[in-house]
Formats: structure tokens, sequence, C-alpha cells
């Protein structure tokens, strides 16, 4: 588990933070909902409540000799990306693992990428799976590597509302046993389903 939070204080930050996303979706240029969409028929994104048993503190465990492989997208393009480690956490009682991607041409950097897919894609998420962003960080005693992986925050990339972008497919490797009904659900036809 991650550290104790107020649930409530949570909840409220998180309703900030995607009205945010909203707007900046309904309003702004660089939105990936079609113009046309935005003017008419975009009331938000839907998402499921927030629950802090999906925000979890992950063991990570880099590898050895860590390759640059090829993503496949959702336009048959290849993403080159650097596997990185794997994050091993508990969810629904279960061992769960996922395997954390960096940037291939910015190998330094401690952004985390995860993507995955789980028991809700392609029903109440989007199919191709979502997205989770997060930071590598060490515990100061022991040296220990983490990260908080917070599926409350896991969204859809951006080609689940417009196909004229193209998104990195996760893995197979990155299919969780698990739904995780936390983050964004999916989106249809302008508005939140």
């Amino acid at each position: 588990m991650a550290e104790a939070i107020d649930p409530a204080r949570y909840a409220e930050e998180l309703r900030q933070f995607r009205a945010q996303k909203d707007e900046f979706f309904a309003s702004s240029a660089q939105s990936p909902i079609p113009a046309a969409m935005r003017a008419t028929t975009f009331g938000g994104l839907a998402y499921f409540a927030p629950d802090v048993r999906f925000r979890v503190r992950a063991a990570l465990q880099p590898f050895a000799n860590p390759d640059v492989v090829p993503l496949g997208s959702t336009k048959g393009d290849i993403r080159p990306q650097l596997r990185y480690g794997e994050l091993t956490f508990t969810l629904d009682g279960r061992t769960c693992r996922l395997t954390a991607y960096k940037d291939a041409d910015d190998p330094d950097a401690p952004a985390l990428f995860v993507p995955f897919r789980d028991a809700t894609s392609g029903r109440e998420s989007y199919g191709a799976g979502r997205y989770l962003e997060t930071e590598e960080e060490t515990a100061a005693e022991g040296g220990e590597r983490h990260a908080l992986l917070d599926f409350n925050l896991a969204y859809s990339p951006w080609c689940a509302y417009n196909e004229a972008y193209s998104c990195t497919l996760p893995p197979a490797e990155n299919t969780l046993p698990v739904a995780v009904t936390a983050g964004e659900r999916t989106f249809a036809d302008g508005h939140a389903s």
C-alpha cells in the first residue's frame, strides 16, 4: 500500500484535477477532441469513482541489461522504448507485475511510462489499454527502489478520442489479471459513457 491519505481530501484533489483536464479538452486548441465535437457534444470524460485502494506503492526491480524494444502502435508504426524494470505490487489480494519503460532517448530521466491493459479493457475502459506515468524513487535506507502507481490517474491515449492520433500499445506482458476500476472510463460519441 501507499502512504496513508485522507480519502475525502484525496477525492476532492482528484475531482479538481479531472475538472481541469475536462476544461483543457473542451477549450484548448491542443485538445485531442475534434473541434466540431468540442463545440457541440463534448461533455467531459468519464471516470471511475476515486478509490484509494488503487493507489499502491510498487517495488521496482530495474533490469540488469535494459533493452530498447519496439512497441507497436494503433497505426502500425513502431515506438522504441527502453524496457527498464519490473514493478511488483498487490491489487485485489493478487500479486501483479507490470514492466516500466523509459524514453529511449532520455534513459536517465526519472519518468517511467507504464502502459497496461486489465479486465476492464474493451468493456469499461478503452480497449487498446490505458497509461500511467510515475517516477522512480529510492528509499534512503537500503536503497530499495519503488514507484507510486496511482491507477486513479490512469488515462486513455489520445487515439481513444480521435482516430487521427497514433498511440503506443501496451505489450502483452503488461496485461493485469484484475479489473482496475480506477482512472478514465470508455469515451464514445463525444461524451462520457
